[in-house]
């Protein structure tokens, strides 16, 4: 038996969706393990530890909650420290993060403060013998590698969407922590936090993403995207690096290597022809429908379904089809 450590991400005093699904992450490891305790650390403003009670409903047998008002934005230096110390006196078998904006920070830090290895972008985990193993991509996301973590803790940073968070009632006990350094001392301190889209949905947990391209031809035809998002209710707009370097959208909704990594339920790609670069931040999507007058366009090789034509007449006539599917549900 051996229990699981997650940490829970937070944001303007509310618990993530990326922090529901590290905990249902880490409630599937103890059990592959032998049964034992999941144990979630939250970091966050006074009225934290209410908002996380939530999280004993989704596999948390124990929820460690830290208040401050100097944590409504997140503190790395607080974060990591309090983190750190707690997985090294809990004697954890494993350490589970978000390969979120903050995750990707957070958990190398994590690892090199306990002094162990990290792999970020987990996709999936498995237990062999006294291996933990688990596949991430390599090379621009053409490989999915395998990769044996033998040390402890192991810690691994999970890709958003690819566990959805999952209803497993625990004890759910919480208990109110101190930081490990005072938040007032930190070096760095995060004194606002701009989130884009307007209070869109976020691109890491949206279930539904409709991504542009420069088949789009200009920005103000950005719209037929945006309909199309709207149209579907919980989707949001994601883009490919050229479109953001030529200011038709914000470089915070690029999609690709050097963008954002997503795994949505639904990934619909319009007018983007599918280089490698853009691939690599949406393939491991569950259903992925392209739409672009080249037949041969490498996007078709990872899409699910393919429609080929042309997007100006093909995406108002899909909207004009999601609306009304969706009046009839």
């Amino acid at each position: 038996m051996a229990n699981v450590f997650a940490f829970v991400e937070s944001r303007a005093g509310e618990v993530r969706k990326v922090g529901l699904e590290a905990v249902t992450a880490a409630r599937q490891l103890a059990d592959k393990l032998g049964a034992g305790e999941v144990h979630a650390l939250i970091l966050g403003p006074p009225g934290i530890a209410e908002k996380a009670r939530q999280l004993g409903q989704y596999g948390a047998d124990l929820v460690i909650a830290v208040e401050h008002a100097a944590l409504t934005n997140y503190s790395p230096e607080v974060a990591t420290a309090t983190a750190a110390e707690r997985i090294k006196s809990g004697g954890y078998r494993a350490a589970i993060f978000s390969t979120t904006a903050q995750g990707r920070d957070l958990a190398p830090r994590v690892a090199a403060r306990l002094g162990v290895s990290v792999v970020t972008d987990v996709l999936s985990f498995d237990v062999e013998g006294d291996l933990l193993v688990v596949r991430h991509p390599m090379n621009i996301g053409k490989v999915i590698a395998t990769l044996e973590i033998s040390g402890s803790p192991a810690v691994i940073a999970m890709r958003p969407n690819v566990i959805s968070p999952a209803q497993n009632p625990k004890a759910g006990r919480v208990e109110t922590a101190q930081p490990a350094i005072d938040p007032e001392s930190a070096r760095v301190k995060v004194t606002e936090t701009r989130q884009g889209g307007g209070g869109k949905l976020d691109l890491a947990e949206a279930p539904v993403i409709v991504a542009g391209g420069r088949g789009l031809k200009a920005k103000e035809n950005f719209k037929l995207v945006e309909d199309l998002a709207s149209a579907f209710g919980n989707a949001a707009v994601g883009a490919t690096r050229a479109v953001t370097d030529d200011g038709w959208r914000p470089h915070s909704d690029q999609i690709g290597q050097t963008g954002r990594l997503v795994s949505p339920e639904l990934y619909v790609a319009v007018g983007i022809s599918g280089a490698v670069q853009h691939l690599a931040g949406m393939r491991t999507s569950k259903t992925i429908v392209a739409i672009n007058k080249d037949k041969d366009a490498p996007i078709f090789k990872v899409a699910d379904y393919g429609i080929v034509g042309d997007v100006f007449e093909v995406v108002p006539a899909l909207t004009e089809a999601v609306r009304e599917a969706r009046k009839h549900h």
